[in-house]
């Protein structure tokens, strides 16, 4: 096989196995029948979600690094055996304590399998097209996210919610077969150890982080437990630190957050994906409650979002090296502060054309930031943790995810709760609260990049990244 087909068709196989995570979104549209299932409460199914998300957040940056040392394809295919039996455990379970175990193996599979993807689509290609293979690999990311709900809901109609697991064993396989395909670059010789102490307490840090994050708007009814995981938290993260300050090859260096620079991108991405996220939180419920379009065009329209990023990808990748990332950046956060504010204008019929305009903008916002904030990470640290800077990336995404998951549905609960308790109807008291809740998204994304042109050199100046030509 030529070289550079070779290379095209790595990339595809690479897609096809990172497909396992974003392909987990098809698992919402089954909560209602996995509830029914089991007998189980509806505030229940949340940990259904936070069992899977937990896992893989709190692990990706160590399995980033052991992809760092030992070879990234070494990780990815074991993320991919471990996600094939994860899959046909999770659609066998029994038990809804069991379906909750085995989501913690599927988490476990799609932190070694994401872990290592960025690192691996960077070296199929030269370091000069370093942006485009992120942009087309994010692509390949934002495919799953786009046919998720589809096919889950197509699936579930005919086989019932365990076939929103079981029809992603085969990808799996399909991918473990095809993966001879892919590189697998020597380890690094001067690389020595790995901190197995720093990994057990980083672990630790951000799964409690991510479980005081989630518990935020349950504050009321689990304080304890609230109190517990920020404790937790910051103990472990403050042990993390002090270990890795010490150690010759830490999980990640503490030391490259103190680029203020570095540290802001990071955080803008986080704030950007808790703004963006509000989309596939609250926009589903808008169709349904306000818009009197049928389910088919709803659905059509909850994804123009995700496919514009989807498009956007590829396009941003190749843009980087003709425009500047950190500007590409600026310029996408911009986009989705104008597409959240303009979703928060919403009345109670805007159209199809009304709704598309926003979500369209949204959605090329976050492509383009998406992808020049994973090119100026990816270039900001040693070729040799290409794993951790990825893993990074993807880590932060999440963070954002899971903030907006629990704070912008508090905040649309609390507002929709005080106006019906002045006599609003049930629709109106939506409205209205989904209103504020998009402007304030909007605000707080707003508000922190107003802060963070304190130092504009962070967007205007030069990149931190090595220069593409």
């Amino acid at each position: 096989m030529p070289v550079s087909a070779r290379k095209v068709f790595g990339l595809l196989v690479l897609g096809l196995g990172t497909l396992v995570g974003p392909l987990d979104s098809s698992v919402n549209i089954a909560f209602p029948f996995i509830t029914g299932a089991f007998g189980v409460p509806l505030a229940d199914i949340r940990w259904v979600i936070v069992s899977y998300v937990l896992t893989y957040c709190s692990l990706m940056l160590v399995f980033g690094k052991l992809g760092d040392l030992f070879g990234h394809k070494r990780i990815f295919t074991a993320g991919l055996a471990v996600s094939l039996v994860s899959f046909l455990l999770c659609a066998a379970a029994t038990e809804f304590t069991w379906l909750l175990a085995f989501r913690v193996m599927q988490g476990i599979g799609a932190a070694l399998v994401l872990s290592c993807g960025p690192a691996i689509a960077t070296s199929l290609f030269a370091e000069s097209q370093r942006s485009r293979a992120i942009g087309t690999y994010l692509m390949m990311f934002s495919v799953g996210g786009v046919l998720g709900p589809t096919i889950g809901g197509l699936l579930v109609a005919v086989w019932d919610w365990p076939s929103v697991f079981w029809f992603r064993a085969p990808i799996s396989l399909f991918a473990l077969l095809l993966v001879f395909i892919l590189p697998n670059p020597p380890r690094n010789p001067a690389t020595v150890g790995f901190d197995s102490m720093g990994a057990v307490l980083l672990a630790v840090a951000l799964s409690a982080f991510l479980l005081m994050i989630t518990q935020l708007q349950h504050a009321a009814q689990n304080l304890l437990l609230l109190i517990g995981s920020c404790v937790l938290a910051a103990g472990s993260a403050w042990l993390y630190v002090r270990r890795a300050t010490s150690h010759p090859s830490p999980i990640i260096r503490p030391g490259v957050f103190r680029n203020i620079d570095f540290t802001v991108l990071n955080l803008a991405n986080i704030f950007v994906n808790l703004t963006w996220f509000a989309i596939m939180l609250l926009v589903p419920y808008y169709l349904s409650v306000l818009s009197g379009l049928s389910v088919g065009i709803g659905g059509f329209v909850l994804a123009l979002s995700a496919a514009t990023t989807m498009v956007v990808s590829p396009i941003g990748g190749w843009l980087i090296g003709r425009f500047a990332a950190n500007r590409m950046a600026f310029l996408g956060i911009v986009v989705v502060v104008s597409g959240s504010f303009a979703i928060g204008n919403w009345g109670d019929s805007p159209g199809v054309f009304g709704m598309g305009g926003p979500l369209l903008l949204s959605g090329f916002g976050v492509g383009l930031f998406q992808v020049a904030y994973m090119s100026i990470v990816t270039g900001g640290l040693p070729a040799s943790e290409r794993g951790v800077s990825g893993s990074l990336a993807l880590l932060t995404r999440t963070v954002g995810v899971v903030g907006s998951a629990s704070f912008l549905t508090w905040i649309h609960s609390s507002l929709a709760a005080q106006h019906r308790a002045t006599g609003a109807s049930e629709a109106e008291a939506f409205q209205s609260a989904f209103q504020s809740t998009f402007a304030a998204a909007g605000a707080l994304l707003f508000v922190f990049l107003a802060i963070s042109l304190l130092r504009p050199g962070i967007w205007f100046g030069q990149t931190t990244e090595r220069e593409e030509t």
